[in-house]
């Protein structure tokens, strides 16, 4: 466990970073970069104030996975991540996906309905596939985290 150890801190201060550029993002480039277009597009300002919405709402999805990754480091740390503990802070990022996931494939359907250009809802849909394939990724390392769990703690029984 002494290289994932060494790996905690620093992933610790870049979880800090990214957490502090989704909050500039979340409160000024975001809401910011609508406004300007609103301005700059008459035509699309409708969609100022839907799209602020959904992009704040991915922000927060990932926050709350990098709130959640904190909190599995911290049980690395104290060697506690083969515990029921570490599995819900799992479920937690795996919420997070699912969730960003399903506002996604909504955009992707509105999109797609209004497309002129294929371009956007193939790039949209390229993006479901990533989030997909994370989800279910989440979904296995879960799998593996519950059997490492219960291994570990048949073991402890035994010793």
């Amino acid at each position: 466990m002494a290289i994932e150890r060494r790996a905690v801190l620093p992933l610790r201060v870049f979880l800090v970073v990214l957490f502090a550029v989704l909050v500039l993002f979340q409160v000024m480039s975001l809401p910011g970069q609508f406004a300007h277009m609103a301005e700059s597009s008459p035509d699309a300002a409708h969609l100022r104030w839907p799209l602020t919405a959904v992009s704040i709402y991915w922000v927060v999805c990932i926050q709350v996975v990098v709130v959640a990754t904190w909190k599995l480091l911290s049980l690395v740390e104290s060697d506690r991540i083969f515990t029921e503990a570490s599995l819900v802070w799992v479920d937690v990022i795996l919420g997070a996906i699912v969730a960003a996931w399903a506002m996604l494939v909504l955009v992707l359907v509105l999109v797609g309905i209004n497309a002129d250009d294929p371009g956007l809802p193939l790039l949209l849909f390229l993006v479901v596939v990533i989030i997909t394939v994370a989800a279910l990724l989440m979904v296995v390392m879960r799998a593996l985290l519950r059997q490492a769990t219960s291994l570990r703690s048949e073991m402890d029984t035994v010793v």
